[in-house]
């Protein structure tokens, strides 16, 4: 079989195939095509979920009738010349509109600001109707019709209109946040008209307006650098989370991107705080230099490359987990909302309930227990030895009693002073502009795993030495990464050591992960070295114990606490980072202010 040339038609249809996955990715390349032109205003219609029509409008530089027959070739652009080491547009490629063009109707009409009239061209199914005079406005309208009619196969495997109506709502909400100085329009008779106006320089305003206004109450600020590696945005406290992911967002030099590393990166960076099957909400911008990010891994552009994938996601983890520590034990609002949808005005009990002294319903509060009950004031050692204390000790509580908190002293503390106990479990606690309400044992969980975390930290951890080392084979290029990490895990307790070529021998393993497969807990964290440059899955597991150690050893529900102590237990979450939520990420309190309270009642 001898070698040919393929037709131009049918080789632009192959590189489509690469390019224009759905009507949402004709959508994007458009867009971005507008944003490169400087256009303040995009408006976006759809019909039929972008398969019947997708129209971009903008008032960008426009182009003349010499660029409109250049811009619907194959590698026609403006935005590089001989290099890409130094990409700083949205597209580069030179892909997109021939691509459209080739598997559909595309027409396309623009002006230059200066030039007295307009043009336009047209290509259907890959075939070109050559420039044209034409009526136009300053800027460029993209029409693109009747998408995949000239490879039908492909309309089989896209989704109803609504679904794709929703990939390319998306796509302009990725867009939105990423410009916030540009007014997007996004409307059709497919959809109800979506309008995001332009919010200039405030980038948490625009994300209000994609997210939701309660975004912008539960948003923490991100503002980190690393080695010429910008980190920016904001993330949502833990108590404020999601079904899916689809609320994260990540661009890389202003491009929307869906980068696993960036995701992972963001999961890490909340484990413990985010209850299982949760998603936090986060918008991460990462600046750094060109050439030290490859963004043309994939010709849809979605996914990037950096040189240093180790540093970047470090950055992300690390400047996230500071941000948490600093005030990411804020209580949500939509927590606040939740208690205040559940209380039900006019409530009465029923006739046959029992009555107090004073005529009034049986209440479920309790007054507080002032008589001695156990010895709750035995203080768990705060060195990491606690870790290998029997789990029983479950009645140790951390806190020495201290004296009660007179009752002008509640404005001064963040939590306020303890005023009951109910149902043995949840402790209520007077603000200065309202009240919290706090699960013990929740709130116990945390303060006891944050002190086994800093017992990690603070010194080499306990290990157990193996009678037979144990011999784990490598490829040599595994073992060359482990032993460049090994001094970190040994402070872990796992010490390894070359055997030869291919081989490590493992001699000591972490004593708080008891009996272990050594050989396949080293073959895993070759893995994660390989791919992310970390070792951070070993302290992974070594956290999950100190968790669940932490949970068996805290105050449990059901336990009467003196006002002393839980009066301590209010402070020491006032000063012990991610004490918002527990382990297992549930919220430790929920905070419900005098303005609600008031509002319940009819006085606001």
């Amino acid at each position: 079989m001898s070698v040919k040339q393929l037709p131009e038609t049918l080789i632009n249809q192959i590189a489509a195939g690469e390019v224009i996955e759905r009507p949402a990715s004709a959508a994007k390349e458009l867009i971005e095509n507008a944003i490169d032109a400087g256009a303040s205003r995009i408006e976006i219609a759809t019909a039929g979920g972008g398969k019947s029509l997708i129209r971009i409008t903008d008032n960008g530089s426009g182009m003349d009738a010499q660029d409109l027959d250049l811009a619907v070739r194959r590698h026609c652009t403006s935005k590089i010349s001989e290099t890409l080491d130094d990409i700083r547009t949205l597209g580069f490629r030179g892909e997109a509109l021939p691509s459209i063009g080739s598997v559909a109707k595309l027409t396309i009409t623009s002006r230059r600001a200066g030039n007295a009239a307009g043009s336009q061209v047209a290509v259907i199914g890959g075939k070109g109707t050559g420039v044209k005079p034409a009526p136009a406005n300053p800027g460029t309208v993209v029409e693109v019709r009747d998408i995949f009619f000239a490879t039908p196969a492909r309309l089989k495997f896209l989704k109803t209109e609504k679904a794709e109506a929703g990939a390319i709502t998306e796509v302009v909400k990725r867009m939105a946040i990423a410009f916030p100085k540009i007014r997007f329009v996004l409307s059709g008779s497919d959809r109800s008209t979506l309008e995001f106006p332009a919010t200039g320089d405030d980038h948490l305003a625009r994300m209000a307006q994609v997210l939701g206004a309660e975004f912008r109450d539960n948003a923490i600020e991100i503002d980190a650098m690393r080695e010429d590696v910008g980190l920016s945005g904001f993330v949502g406290v833990p108590t404020f989370h999601r079904g899916n992911s689809a609320h994260q967002y990540a661009f890389v030099n202003g491009r929307p991107v869906q980068d696993k590393l960036i995701l992972s990166a963001i999961r890490g960076a909340y484990a413990e705080s985010i209850p299982s099957g949760r998603y936090p909400v986060a918008v991460l911008s990462i600046t750094l230099d060109p050439a030290f990010v490859d963004v043309n891994v994939h010709p849809a552009k979605a996914d990037v490359r950096f040189r240093d994938p180790g540093l970047v996601r470090g950055l992300i983890v690390g400047a996230i987990r500071e941000a948490l520590h600093r005030e990411g034990d804020r209580a949500a609002t939509t927590g606040t909302s939740g208690m205040m949808r559940s209380f039900r005005p006019g409530f009465s009990p029923p006739p046959t309930a029992s009555r107090t002294p004073w005529g009034a319903a049986a209440s479920p509060f309790r007054p507080l227990d002032l008589q001695p009950s156990r010895d709750f004031s035995k203080r768990v050692q705060s060195d990491f030895d606690v870790l290998t204390m029997p789990a029983a000790r479950a009645d140790a509580v951390i806190y020495e009693p201290v004296s009660r908190i007179a009752d002008d002293a509640a404005p001064r503390y963040r939590l306020g002073a303890a005023r009951a106990q109910i149902h043995e479990n949840y402790i209520v606690a007077q603000t200065e502009d309202g009240l919290v309400i706090v699960d013990q044992h929740a709130a116990h969980e945390r303060l006891v795993f944050e002190a086994m975390r800093k017992a990690l930290n603070d010194k080499r951890l306990a290990s157990q030495v193996l009678l037979i080392p144990e011999i784990v084979d490598l490829p040599e290029e595994d073992c060359d990464r482990l032993m460049a990490h090994a001094s970190d895990l040994d402070r872990l307790g796992l010490s390894i050591e070359r055997f030869g070529p291919g081989a490590v021998a493992v001699r000591e393993t972490p004593a708080i992960l008891g009996e272990m497969d050594a050989g396949s807990l080293v073959r895993d964290l070759a893995d994660e070295i390989a791919e992310w440059n970390t070792a951070g899955g070993l302290r992974g597991k070594l956290e999950y114990v100190a968790a669940t150690m932490a949970c068996h050893g805290s105050v449990r529900s059901g336990r009467r606490l003196k006002p002393e102590e839980m009066n301590a237990l209010l402070r020491e979450m006032e000063a012990t980072p991610g004490s918002g939520t527990c382990n297992h990420g549930r919220p430790t309190y929920i905070e419900l202010k005098l303005s609600d309270i008031e509002r319940l009642f009819g006085r606001s």
